[in-house]
């Protein structure tokens, strides 16, 4: 039996709110809507880009001299959503550029933040044409159901560009009006981001962006390179910023890497230094491909929650991630797709070799130039840290108010001397403690003075009266007078030890008491130490602890 049919040939019919499902409201950074401007500027073979911002009358226009595009190219190409560069010319440009634009819908980014866009082109060959996008206007349409014959653009209006026509011969002019919720931004602001967002000048060093007449150049960053103290190069990368660092305080650390990747990490003196001024965001490390960030804060996707995280900002080119038969960036464009097998490459790099090697450094150049450093890494004790805090405070004091000729010279010295005063003074603790728990020790068990070395009582407080006398103080230099505070250790370990040896063999505290006495006293009096007594002071010290240790276990509790 034959079946009754109709002969209608049907085909999809696009409603207009899949513009909302594919991008238009995922795009919520203005400099995302500027990147991508900016990048069809670039995959245009524009040599400029020119950013004006009007805020008087709450609008900004970007225009460029890029190949620019004919009346069937605006409709069949920009207009077109998933319209992709690389499917008809691979993926490059004519001049050889790579392209940014992949998937053909981060042009919906344009949609995100004005009330009004207008789109002027032309080609060299061509005159202007283009069209007006009303986001009411597509946002009833979109809320009727309608498909996209069903909504036109609005025609143009060529005075909103005339101070803008110079005579260029072809190009591309995007006016946003209705920007109020993005020109918040301040221009200082603005200049800063695009200058940390785009690095197009390490291929095309004639590819130059403009806001308001002046050129993005590493002088809007000038304010991070003084403040930055460490700094990191990843397979020799170089660019002109780096350039632009001159006061490292420590020099720069060379990494090699196995990947094809290049860039840098550098870290601040204060973590305020990476906040950008006027705004809550700072600068982070971020990844770049073909000369554009595509992922803000790589350092959030190994989350390590280390102080140093605060202080460090940077950049990783990793071009290799734009590749055929492959789409890692996001539909936002402000991201990388995590499962992406050349992306996990790099986030293995980065968790299992950069990171640790750069906290380890940090750590160490941070308590080199007298700075706190990183707690958490347990290669330094408390001990140390803490000391090294102490010494730190101590020389600002010194410093503070010298004029700046003479406080540089102070800093030299003192930075000659750092890593001594730090050890000392540690040093100091210890014997200080040491000498006074077996004092604690004597006093609550009734452990009286050896005979051996009382005389020693009365040779120090006659030694004291005299150097009183001789500074004319007429008051007690010590808390009391108990005579064990006149012992040193030598004298205190004989006597909590019951004399110097037991059966012919030197009691252990005495022998390690004997061995710390002369370094315990150059430190006392302020000496430099050599290595070796470091060393020396540093092993016997331990050998003195574990026995005061062992004295005071022996003291009964109730």
């Amino acid at each position: 039996m034959a079946v009754e049919h109709d002969n209608k040939e049907y085909q999809f019919a696009i409603s207009l709110s899949v513009l909302n499902h594919l991008g238009r409201n995922l795009y919520r950074n203005f400099v995302t809507v500027l990147g991508e401007a900016i990048s069809n500027s670039w995959d245009a073979d524009a040599k400029n880009v020119w950013i004006e911002i009007d805020r008087e009358s709450n609008k900004f226009t970007i225009s460029d001299d890029g190949v620019g595009m004919t009346p069937n190219d605006f409709e069949k190409k920009f207009l077109k959503i998933g319209y992709s560069k690389r499917k008809d010319g691979g993926p490059k440009s004519e001049t050889g550029r790579p392209f940014i634009g992949a998937k053909g819908i981060g042009k919906l980014a344009l949609l995100s933040c004005a009330d009004r866009i207008s789109v002027f082109t032309h080609t060299k060959d061509t005159p202007y044409t283009g069209g007006v996008i009303v986001n009411a206007d597509l946002d009833e349409a979109i809320k009727n159901d309608l498909v996209p014959d069903e909504y036109p653009l609005e025609e143009l209006d060529y005075d909103l560009i005339e101070d803008l026509v110079t005579g260029d011969s072809q190009g591309t002019t995007i006016v946003f009006e209705g920007a109020d919720r993005v020109l918040s931004n301040t221009d200082g602001y603005i200049r800063k981001i695009l200058a940390l967002s785009f690095q197009f000048s390490l291929i095309d060093p004639d590819f130059t962006i403009y806001v308001n007449g002046d050129p993005i150049s590493v002088a809007d960053l000038s304010s991070l390179a003084e403040k930055t103290q460490f700094l990191w190069r990843i397979n020799g990368y170089d660019d002109s910023f780096l350039s632009t660092i001159e006061s490292l305080a420590l020099p720069e650390v060379q990494l090699d890497s196995k990947l094809e990747i290049g860039g840098y990490v550098a870290s601040v003196e204060l973590p305020s230094h990476a906040k950008i001024r006027g705004m809550d965001e700072r600068v982070t490390v971020d990844l770049f491909v073909n000369g554009r960030v595509r992922d803000k804060n790589l350092i959030r996707h190994v989350p390590t929650q280390r102080v140093v995280e605060s202080y460090i900002y940077g950049q990783i080119h990793f071009d290799g991630l734009d590749r055929e038969n492959a789409d890692p960036f996001t539909s936002s464009r402000e991201g990388i797709v995590e499962n992406d097998e050349e992306f996990q490459k790099l986030l293995h790099y980065i968790q299992k070799e950069l990171l640790p090697r750069i906290f380890e450094d940090w750590d160490e150049f941070r308590r080199k130039v007298g700075k706190e450093g990183d707690d958490e890494n347990p290669s330094v004790s408390k001990k140390q840290r803490k000391a090294a805090a102490l010494v730190a405070a101590a020389e600002e004091e010194f410093t503070d108010d010298l004029p700046e000729d003479k406080k540089n010279v102070v800093d030299k010295w003192v930075k000659d001397i750092r890593p001594d005063a730090q050890f000392n003074v540690g040093a100091y603790v210890d014997c200080f403690l040491s000498e006074n728990l077996v004092r604690k020790y004597m006093a609550e068990t009734g452990t009286e003075i050896h005979t051996k070395v009382a005389g020693e009582v009365t040779k120090f407080r006659d030694s004291e009266t005299q150097a009183k006398q001789k500074a004319n103080i007429n008051f007690d230099v010590r808390r009391n007078d108990d005579d064990l505070l006149y012992l040193g250790m030598n004298e205190l370990a004989i006597s909590a030890e019951g004399g110097a040896s037991t059966g012919g063999v030197v009691n252990p505290m005495v022998q390690a008491a004997s061995a710390y006495k002369p370094v315990r006293d150059a430190v006392g009096h302020t000496s430099l130490l050599a290595e070796p007594a470091k060393l020396h002071l540093t092993v016997t010290f331990e050998n003195i602890k574990g026995r005061v240790k062992a004295l005071l276990e022996t003291i009964p509790t109730e």
